[in-house]
């Protein structure tokens, strides 16, 4: 499936926005400092200086309307007393209706109701600009004015920092200009007759129900290609959507059955819920998560059973009017999985076929004159394979005939008619150089960044910029706007292929498992080898490498020994004297059984050292260079007792010593790695000294918690936003931050074991428990949250810092007080098992504007409509207000967190957007408390109407006692505070920041260790 001419005209907007407003509200002000924030950005913006204002729109406003692909409304409170406004505005809806534009609403001091009904001051200005017009232009204009009140949009009111909203405004512009459809599938050969067909078996009308449809075919088809069009096309009618590309490739980890669905849920939840980092516990997460979310999910390239009942095991997972579509070249597995509503993918016509490889051929629909039969030569050879038809006609495009005829000739007499032949003739075409980009992408760096391939092939002789521009002009890898990588797996078979076919002596990377075994252990391997993947998995028994293997091997620059299945009935035994290669980029071995790297390893040219799960002592005797070092990743190296010297790592930017519980110190050499982001030292329980880390300027994360025979906190670089501590540290922390730190989250854990699966960490823990924080909390100026975990001995809070916005306290449960008034700046105030909190506390606690969770089994008395049970009618045309519920365990819970769901139904009619809350767990009852606002859609707050709440646990842990409303209004809620609602409520839930620490806290993934809980 390849680009084509089209047979309907492609659209063309010609500005990104147009921005109607009142110029003399906005022009010198507001709008100045959007049209600079839109600049920035990149975003084109209508200017309209030198058109004349008269009675009516100017023609050249009329046509800038219709060439604009948004349009942002700013609505100020004289915004009616121009009729220009008011035509241009009709014509904006005109657009909308006609051309599908997005329109966007910015309330700049006036009340989104006053503009829907035209009232107060803004309904004066309206009256008068309707005086002496006609009765249809009265109605046109009224009409256009209900309908952009009633999109939801930026409240300039709800804002304290006008720059803040309009950068959200210039994000928000630029999320939806990268959603638009465009002309990224329109003119794809057969595009939409596939989407028509694939729409028919989606049934979308069917709103009372979830479906699962599959996408079958050979790989290369244009399954992938198919999905996402429809993910593009359809992604605005759901209220989650996710697309989990290469499901088969990125997350097979050697895990167990359970392990893997796990990982494969904890993955597919952290994308379509947007929180990096989170993790799962159990097997009920996505039932318990979506079940009552309408979701558009694209599961692509599933070849494994047990992928489909990780993610999509049952419809009443996913709420109704849910689609869930899967890609796959396996029939078999759909039928298995009760999957009957399938779409095969064809291959293209003859014509189609021809027109696909033309297009990247020539970048034109015909063959020019002369080369029609090469076509067909080429179109018969790829046997209509889309994915083959793009990589071949990248390989021919500007070669000369005769050219053409010697690749034909070559093809015709050399290729096999499988996918794997087809696809060769791309590798094969390509300089030497480039061909070995190709093999280290498909064996060593395919989905890293550009620039990490580029450090690690740094001391090459091969020109590396050049050879990925090749590789991405030809369709042999993909580079994402983010820099990442990526290889079609076909691709990296034409690779292994590739390799298979070279002379043993020429290869210069080896991937059979029975040719590693063999050089490893006859020492027989060539010279040339540049790098090997080894997967253990493949071998059975136990193997001894000779101490001459790498001997043979000086060029040998990439080693990749790994465990696809974890299996400790395979063991590498490494002798002691072994000789390694002295020109090393990558060593990644897992389980290493080796008390210490060999004498003769040399870490000079070492970019990545990864030795995850290993048997280590110590890394290597004596200080070794490491200039070149990027990543050192040591997690779960329970043996090791001494670091190296690192003074020399000077590009160190990753250090993971996570549960090194035999390390005792860490060496001051670490003080002058000024390139370093991310430290990890979590549970290194024997650790005694950290130097000095105040030179570290590039350091960003620290994460040092269970690291209990530490008590001098190390000094930190005052650029250190994010920290996780052990409450025995505390007492010197601010020696160590300074008054100047710019720490955003710090989260502090007590002695209570709040995750049970960590017991055995908590074991090593001495020193007695903290009775207090520290006076000097309020002086750190710009942190924003602040999170204590298990501090059983702490009885008040001092003043908190005036920037705080989450403060979560969990198991304290001696705390009574909290000094610091609790003010209208809260976001969250949470404090889950804290049983002794005194009554001002609880007062301060549950103010209107902010999301509380608290110990407590009466409902406050402000909550003045209530019931018994886990639901109940309010009979009102209110639409700001505040729950509350009382929940308690129903047994001793299991987890550390559970959901709870809200739905909000009026006259019967679901609002088809649900508040879900991940909330700690609890031991006894606790009351949640949450401001919430929606909409006045359709008029529905003009009519006598009943508003349901419905709350509910999808995992039964706890139950729900009572529940109660309370209706806000101005003098109830002085805060004016921004609320959850139907259109924002992604932006406005809580962002679970004790779930997301604990899963930062805990991970042990070294891809995901840099990124902190609150990025």
């Amino acid at each position: 499936m390849a680009s084509s001419s089209s047979s309907s005209p492609r659209r063309t907007w010609r500005y990104r926005v147009f921005t109607s407003f009142h110029g003399p509200d906005v022009r010198k002000t507001f709008l100045t400092h959007l049209r600079k924030q839109f600049n920035y950005n990149g975003i084109s913006m209508f200017n309209d200086q030198g058109i004349e204002r008269g009675q009516t729109i100017a023609p050249a406003l009329t046509q800038a309307i219709g060439e604009s692909r948004i349009s942002i409304v700013v609505l100020t409170k004289n915004y009616a007393s121009s009729s220009w406004c008011l035509d241009e505005l009709v014509e904006i809806f005109k657009c909308k209706d006609d051309k599908g534009q997005i329109v966007m609403t910015v309330f700049y001091g006036v009340d989104p109701s006053d503009v829907r009904k035209q009232t107060g001051d803004f309904g004066i200005a309206f009256n008068e600009t309707c005086d002496r017009r006609t009765e249809e232009e009265r109605r046109r204009w009224s009409q256009a004015l209900k309908d952009v009140g009633n999109i939801a949009g930026e409240h300039f009111l709800n804002w304290d920092n006008e720059s803040k909203m309009i950068e959200k405004i210039a994000k928000d512009v630029s999320d939806k200009l990268n959603a638009t459809i465009s002309s990224d599938f329109q003119d794809m050969v057969g595009i939409e007759a596939h989407l028509q067909n694939m729409q028919s078996l989606l049934h979308l009308d069917n709103e009372d129900e979830a479906m699962i449809v599959g996408i079958s075919g050979p790989a290369g088809i244009g399954k992938t290609t198919i999905a996402r069009a429809l993910h593009c096309r359809l992604s605005s009618s759901f209220q989650l959507t996710c697309f989990m590309e290469n499901i088969r490739g990125s997350y097979n980890r050697g895990l167990d059955e359970y392990g893997l669905k796990l990982h494969l849920q904890d993955q597919f939840l952290s994308k379509i819920l947007n929180q990096n980092g989170m993790s799962i516990y159990h097997l009920r997460a996505i039932q318990e998560r979506l079940h009552d979310q309408k979701v558009l999910i694209i599961l692509d390239d599933v070849d494994d059973l047990q992928q489909l009942e990780a993610l999509a095991n049952e419809t009443n997972w996913f709420g109704p009017g849910s689609r869930i579509i899967i890609t796959t070249e396996d029939q078999e597995l759909l039928e298995q999985h009760d999957i009957n509503n399938t779409y095969h993918v064809d291959f293209p016509t003859n014509e189609e076929a021809r027109k696909i490889f033309c297009r990247y051929a020539f970048r034109r629909s015909l063959a020019p004159y002369g080369f029609e039969k090469l076509v067909e030569r080429v179109i018969e050879l790829c046997g209509n394979l889309p994915l083959g038809l793009r990589v071949m006609g990248s390989t021919l495009r500007g070669k000369r005939e005769d050219d053409w005829e010697g690749l034909l000739r070559r093809l015709e007499n050399s290729i096999d008619r499988t996918i794997e032949g087809v696809l060769r003739v791309g590798y094969d075409n390509l300089h030497k150089d480039d061909q070995l980009i190709f093999l280290l992408i498909a064996f060593f760096f395919n989905y890293e960044d550009d620039d990490h391939v580029m450090a690690m092939l740094a001391e090459s002789n091969v020109d590396v910029t050049l050879g990925l521009k090749t590789l991405t002009y030809k369709s042999l890898i993909q580079i994402s706007t983010e820099g990442k990588i990526s290889m079609h797996k076909l691709l990296q078979q034409v690779g292994r292929e590739a390799v298979q076919l070279q002379e043993p002596t020429k290869r210069q990377i080896i991937v059979d498992a029975h040719e590693i075994c063999d050089v490893l252990d006859n020492d027989s391997a060539s010279r040339n080898v540049l790098g090997i993947s080894f997967d253990l998995s493949k071998i059975i028994g136990n193997m001894c490498i000779s101490s001459k293997a790498f001997k043979r091997m000086r060029n040998l620059q990439f080693i990749n020994i790994y465990e696809s299945r974890r299996d400790r009935n395979v063991r590498v035994y490494v002798p002691d004297d072994m000789d390694f290669p002295p020109r090393l980029r990558v060593l990644h071995w897992e389980v290493y059984l080796g008390k210490c790297l060999p004498r003769t390893f040399s870490p000079e040219y070492l970019v990545e050292l990864d030795m995850e799960n290993n048997e280590l002592e110590k890394l290597w005797e004596g200080t070794q260079l490491l200039k070149n070092l990027k990543r050192l990743l040591l997690a779960r190296s329970y043996n090791l007792k001494e670091l190296p010297d690192l003074s020399s790592a000077t590009s160190l930017e990753r250090l993971n010593l996570n549960s090194c519980k035999s390390l005792v110190e860490i060496p001051s050499s670490i003080g002058n790695l000024q390139k370093l982001e991310c430290l990890v030292i979590n549970f290194c329980s024997k650790l005694q000294v950290v130097p000095t880390l105040f030179n570290l300027t590039s350091l960003d994360e620290i994460f040092m918690l269970g690291c209990w025979q530490l008590r001098k906190v190390p000094d930190f670089s005052t650029n250190v936003t994010s920290l996780v501590i052990a409450d025995t540290m505390l007492e010197h922390l601010f020696e160590s931050l300074g008054p100047c730190s710019r720490l955003e989250c710090l989260t502090i854990v007590g002695s209570v074991d709040t995750v049970p699966r960590l017991g055995e960490d908590y074991i090593d823990r001495t020193g007695p428990d903290i009775e207090r924080i520290p006076d000097w909390i309020k002086d750190l100026r710009v942190l924003d949250e602040l999170c204590i975990i298990g501090c059983p001995k702490i009885v008040s809070l001092p003043e908190l810092p005036g920037s705080l916005r989450v403060l979560e306290v969990h198991t304290c449960e001696s705390l009574e007080t909290i000094s610091s008034p609790l003010e209208y700046r809260f976001r969250d105030l949470f404090f889950s098992n804290c049983l002794k909190l005194g009554g001002e506390a609880r007062r301060a606690i549950t103010q209107p504007s902010v999301s509380a969770y608290l110990p407590g089994r009466e409902i406050p008395a402000e909550f003045n409509h209530r019931a018994i049970g886990n639901y109940m009618i309010v009979p009102s045309s209110f639409c700001k207000f505040r729950f509350c519920v009382v929940v308690t365990p129903i047994q001793e819970m299991v987890e550390t967190y559970f959901s709870l769901v809200c739905r909000i139904r009026i006259n019967g009619s679901s609002l088809e957007e649900n508040i879900v809350e991940d909330l700690p767990d609890i031991k006894s009852e606790h009351l949640f408390m949450y401001p919430y606002e929606f909409l006045d859609e359709d008029g529905w707050l003009e009519q006598d109407k009943e508003i349901l709440f419905e709350f509910s646990n999808p995992s039964q842990e706890v139950s729900i006692i009572e529940c109660g409303v309370q209706i806000l209004t101005d003098e109830t809620d002085p805060s004016r505070s921004s609320y959850g609602s139907c259109e924002d409520k992604d932006e406005n839930l809580s962002d679970g920041s004790y779930e997301s620490c604990l899963e930062q806290v805990f991970e042990d993934d070294n891809e995901n260790v840099s990124h902190g809980p609150w990025e």
